[in-house]
């Protein structure tokens, strides 16, 4: 079945970064069939270690969406996947199972062609690979952007514990 990305994108007004991921994953319910609160914006799901490592690199509680998009516009952030629909192979929220996928090129597009984006930092190996290929227009256009790959935050890559990704998350990103 057909997905199409659930949130959107977020560019705040004074936007310099831009965050790229691949799509949104799957919702996970809590178990007793009721939404999971904690799903209510890019990497909310509770295995991720996005948010838990953006606390530690800034030293802030990130609990509520308006936490997580308020720190954004102070920094100058914006958000945005690269996939804008997909279908999942077996179901699966993994980058690796994503299939019959549409890029998310216009809103991307647009981000870079409407703000003085200075950096992209990429959320994995798998987004900077598929942006460098689906997304060469836009990298021409912009030869000024500085493009940087952040360790994966899915608890699936292990090859770089949370602390070494903490590391790296403050050695690259803008500082307060």
């Amino acid at each position: 079945m057909m997905e199409t990305h659930a949130f959107g994108i977020f560019v705040p007004e004074n936007a310099k970064y831009l965050i790229l991921g691949s799509f949104t994953a799957k919702e996970s319910p809590t178990g007793n069939g009721l939404k999971d609160p904690a799903y209510d914006w890019f990497y909310g799901t509770k295995r991720n270690q996005f948010w838990p490592i953006l606390e530690e690199v800034y030293g802030i509680e990130l609990s509520t969406l308006d936490d997580k998009q308020q720190l954004f516009t102070r920094l100058g952030i914006a958000i945005a996947d690269i996939i804008l629909n997909c279908e999942r192979r077996h179901g699966s929220s993994l980058d690796a199972n994503l299939i019959n996928i549409e890029y998310n090129k216009e809103a991307i597009k647009n981000i870079l062609d409407c703000n003085k984006i200075e950096k992209i930092f990429f959320t994995s190996r798998f987004v900077e690979t598929k942006f460098s290929i689906e997304f060469i227009k836009e990298i021409s256009d912009h030869p000024e952007i500085e493009l940087l790959t952040l360790p994966s935050p899915s608890p699936r890559y292990a090859r770089v514990s949370k602390n070494g990704k903490i590391l790296e998350y403050k050695k690259l990103l803008p500082k307060m």
